[in-house]
C-alpha cells in the first residue's frame, strides 16, 4: 500500500513537470531542468516498485505475488490479494522506464499518458486496500475466536478445579469425623471398664 501510495504521489509530482514544460514561453535551460527532475521522479518509481518487497513477496512489480490467506482450519476457503502491476511500462503504469521530453510538444503528449497512469493506479491502490481491509477484518476475527476458545477452556479448567477442590474438602471433613468417632468410641469402652473397677 505504501508503495502504490508513493507511486501515485510521483506520478501527481511528474505531471506538473510536464504542465509546466509544456509551456511554450519556458526557455531551453529551464525544461532541460524540468526534465532532469522528470527523469529523477521516473527512476524513483522503479526504485520504490523494486524495493517494494516484504518477507520476499512484492505485489507492485511485473508478475507480482498474488497473496492467497487461508480463511479457516481446513484450508478449503482463502483470502485473495491480487497483485498489482506498478512498474513503468506496466499494465497500470503506461509511461515507459526511458520517458524523457525536449520540448513542448513532447512534454505535453505525456500528460495524457501520465493521466491515464493516474487514473489506473487509483483502482489498483483501491484494490489493494480492500485485500489489506480484509484481512485485517478476518486477522481481527480470528483473535476474537481464538479469546473465546481459550476463555471457554479456561471456564470448564476453573469449574473443575472448583468442583474438585469441594469433593476434597468433603473428604477431607468425612476423614476427621471419622476419626473423632472412632477415637469417641473408644473412648466409651474405657468408661465402661472404669465402672467396673
Amino acid at each position: 500500500m505504501s508503495a502504490g501510495q508513493q507511486v501515485s504521489d510521483l506520478l501527481t509530482q511528474m505531471k506538473a513537470k510536464v504542465l509546466a514544460a509544456a509551456d511554450t514561453s519556458l526557455d531551453t535551460t529551464s525544461r532541460t531542468a524540468l526534465n532532469e527532475d522528470f527523469k529523477s521522479l521516473r527512476d524513483q518509481i522503479s526504485k520504490v516498485v523494486t524495493n517494494a518487497d516484504f518477507n520476499g513477496i512484492n505485489m507492485v512489480k511485473a508478475s507480482g505475488t498474488t497473496l492467497y490467506a487461508l480463511a479457516n482450519d481446513t484450508g478449503s476457503s482463502k483470502i485473495t490479494v491480487v497483485a498489482q502491476n506498478l512498474s513503468l511500462g506496466g499494465s497500470n503504469v503506461t509511461l515507459g522506464a526511458t520517458a524523457s521530453f525536449n520540448s513542448a510538444a513532447s512534454a505535453s503528449a505525456f500528460i495524457g499518458t501520465i493521466d491515464s497512469s493516474l487514473t489506473n493506479v487509483n483502482p489498483a491502490l483501491t484494490k489493494l486496500g480492500t485485500g489489506s481491509n480484509a484481512l485485517m477484518d478476518h486477522l481481527k476475527f480470528v483473535k476474537n475466536l481464538q479469546n473465546s476458545l481459550t476463555t471457554g477452556i479456561s471456564n470448564l479448567v476453573d469449574a473443575d478445579m472448583a468442583s474438585e477442590s469441594a469433593k476434597l474438602q468433603a473428604l477431607q471433613t468425612k476423614q476427621q469425623l471419622g476419626v473423632q468417632a472412632l477415637s469417641i468410641a473408644n473412648q466409651s469402652t474405657g468408661i465402661m471398664l472404669s465402672l467396673f473397677r
